[in-house]
């Protein structure tokens, strides 16, 4: 069945716009009727949403909205209506049923259209597992085997319970590093600004004032003329080498030699590393926990926790732990041998392995690790803080001294000659 989007005016005059699937435009406009609404426009889209997103689709009007392009789908959003489907097919409400109830409560126009397609394709008896893998933007690779356990097992409700608990669990911890690093980034901004502002006009001027006196100026306002010509005289070439050094940065990070020797490096980064150690080891056990918890195989879900790790030093022990596991042996042990993983969290795996309660302590793993993530972020954020403050200050003490020294000596010049 074809979705459409449409525009029209309600009884009241007012324009509203939505997304609704009929069999053709005649009926879209038949129940559109029904619900006092005048169709004006509307667009017929039978691609996935990032082919409507790229404009190959088939138009009812010609008008087409721009600012859609770049609409995307949040991962909170898809946290809140996994929750709602969790709630609806717990009721027994049938999967169809559920998923067109949430899409009819969706703001957002593009998830609203992708929810309508999925729908569209469970309707003409297709897996949810298969329609939501038409959209991987939308829904993970993970999202989309976990409901496929759930679909094969029968337990789906508590498979989107799990689902929701994840995504909700890492939109929080992303939103705690986010919050706890904005005002050191906003710090570093602002400090670099202010010495590109005294630089590019302060400094001039106070280097014409100087030159008008004919006073003999001290090394180190001398030097500080001269950094303010050179960045004067070469600005364009700083800020082309400083794009296209973090242009050949972004790209040598990207290929295949580039990102493991980076992963490398910032695993053995003073205070840094040990963060991003922490961050990729707790993301591990709650993603394995969750997709074992739902009854996805032990192979599979390796894959899928190796492919969602942002570091590629640590996607390569998992790799390592899943041919062990493929051969018959245990998680723990090749994990163990790495190096990388702490020696309590191999031997927790391991009791869990052994006791036959692996998703539980890989559950403990998480949170302690996540806890730990969150602690030491604080704490370093609590630190730089100050630091950062004490090195502007210098930075523009410095200027400032630079400036009035030279000052100064001419009016002790000008107090000798008078007397």
């Amino acid at each position: 069945m074809p979705i459409y989007e449409y525009k029209g005016l309600n009884s009241r005059g007012k324009q509203v716009s939505d997304v609704l699937d009929a069999d053709s435009p005649r009926a879209l406009k038949e129940r559109l009727k029904r619900d006092g609404i005048f169709l004006s426009s509307y667009v017929e889209s039978r691609g996935g949403a990032e082919t409507r997103r790229a404009g190959q689709s088939k138009t009812g009007s010609r008008e087409v909205r721009v600012g859609k392009l770049f609409q995307k789908v949040k991962l909170l959003e898809v946290a809140e209506v996994t929750r709602q489907l969790a709630t609806l097919v717990k009721s027994g409400i049938p999967v169809v049923d559920a998923i067109g109830a949430v899409s009819d409560q969706l703001d957002n126009e593009l998830f609203k259209k992708i929810m309508s397609e999925v729908k569209r394709a469970v309707s003409e008896g297709s897996t949810l597992s298969n329609a939501l893998a038409k959209h991987p933007k939308t829904f993970s690779h993970l999202y989309v085997n976990m409901v496929g356990a759930g679909e094969q097992s029968g337990t789906l409700d508590v498979v989107f319970e799990r689902l929701s608990d994840f995504m909700e669990g890492q939109v929080r911890l992303r939103s705690k590093l986010v919050g706890a690093l904005t005002y050191p980034v906003i710090m570093i901004f602002l400090g670099l600004a202010i010495v590109m502002l005294m630089m590019l006009f302060v400094i001039p001027q106070v280097q014409d004032l100087f030159q008008k006196m004919g006073a003999e100026l001290p090394w180190i306002t001398q030097a500080l003329i001269s950094l303010s010509d050179f960045f004067q005289t070469f600005w364009w070439l700083m800020i082309g080498l400083g794009v296209g050094g973090w242009y050949a940065f972004r790209r040598w990070k990207q290929s295949e030699s580039g990102k493991p020797t980076w992963d490398r490096w910032t695993l053995g980064m003073p205070i840094f590393g040990d963060i991003i150690l922490k961050v990729n080891v707790g993301r591990f056990a709650r993603t394995l926990s969750t997709l074992l918890a739902s009854g996805v195989p032990i192979l599979n879900a390796l894959t899928i926790v190796k492919s969602i790790l942002g570091n590629h030093t640590i996607a390569s022990v998992v790799e390592e732990a899943r041919e062990a596991v493929k051969e018959g042996a245990a998680i723990a042990d090749p994990l163990k041998r790495s190096g990388h993983f702490p020696q309590m969290v191999c031997h927790m795996i391991s009791v869990g392995e052994r006791s036959g309660q692996l998703e539980e302590m890989l559950v403990n793993v998480a949170d302690s690790y996540e806890m730990q993530v969150e602690s030491r972020v604080t704490s370093l954020t609590s630190v730089l803080e100050p630091i950062m403050i004490v090195f502007m200050g210098i930075g523009v003490g410095i200027m400032a001294f630079a400036i009035i020294m030279p000052m100064l000596k001419m009016n002790q010049l000008s107090a000798g000659l008078g007397g």
